[in-house]
């Protein structure tokens, strides 16, 4: 009896260390680093991905060897405040093509292999691994079934300007969003332009003027 209740105690410390080991968080890394992450499903023979910045491209990923392209002066990003950008060239059939927004960016990564193609993919629909505040949306963690992401989203671009962070439950089988939680605002910013700014909003009373002391003439 005391050698089954040791036993049963055993299997349930191993089930609990491997259920917190699949909710661990993991902080994603930087941009370049998830885009080097892709693997591909459709039949590309090579292709690379090129990052360019004050006009100067640098390829930060071959795969399948070295292709003959011609540099793009334009492409996509996965951070809306960036002021470079990326591109992916690839050999298919002998011909050559060009990945430059976002929307092409999720065909080219074809089914979900890991959880930083699920974010890519999620670019396209807007949401975004926040690099400044990977705690509140910068990370995930997984089960056998589900990739669990933290990512932000860019709510409002006037006045103010906001960010807003979620988490979304990607199915691993099908890449479907399962569930999206909205965990709210966590950038909220005025300038000095906006109608709206608490500051400006502040009534600012004016002081009444006093009355002066009325002068009294002495008689001789």
């Amino acid at each position: 009896m005391i050698k089954i209740t040791t036993q049963f105690t055993i299997l349930v410390f191993v089930l609990l260390g491997f259920l917190g080991n699949a909710q661990e968080k993991k902080k994603f890394s930087n941009i370049p680093n998830i885009l080097q992450r892709i693997e591909p499903d459709d039949k590309i023979d090579s292709w690379v991905l090129v990052y360019n910045s004050y006009g100067k491209g640098q390829e930060l990923k071959t795969s399948g060897g070295k292709i003959s392209y011609t540099p793009q002066f334009s492409g996509f990003n996965l951070f809306p405040s960036e002021d470079s950008f990326y591109y992916i060239a690839y050999s298919s059939g002998g011909k050559i093509s060009y990945i430059m927004d976002v929307e092409g960016l999720k065909k080219f990564v074809g089914k979900i292999d890991n959880a930083e193609e699920a974010a890519i993919v999620l670019a396209a629909d807007g949401y975004l691994v926040d690099e400044e505040f990977k705690d509140l949306a910068g990370n995930y963690h997984e089960d056998r079934t589900h990739y669990y992401l933290d990512l932000g989203k860019l709510t409002s671009k006037e006045c103010p300007y906001q960010k807003t962070h979620y988490t979304l439950t990607v199915s691993k089988s099908t890449g479907e969003i399962i569930q999206v939680k909205d965990n709210g605002t966590y950038i909220e910013l005025y300038n000095k332009k906006c109608a709206n700014n608490p500051r400006l909003l502040k009534i600012e009373k004016k002081q009444e003027p006093k009355d002066e002391p009325k002068k009294t003439t002495q008689r001789k």
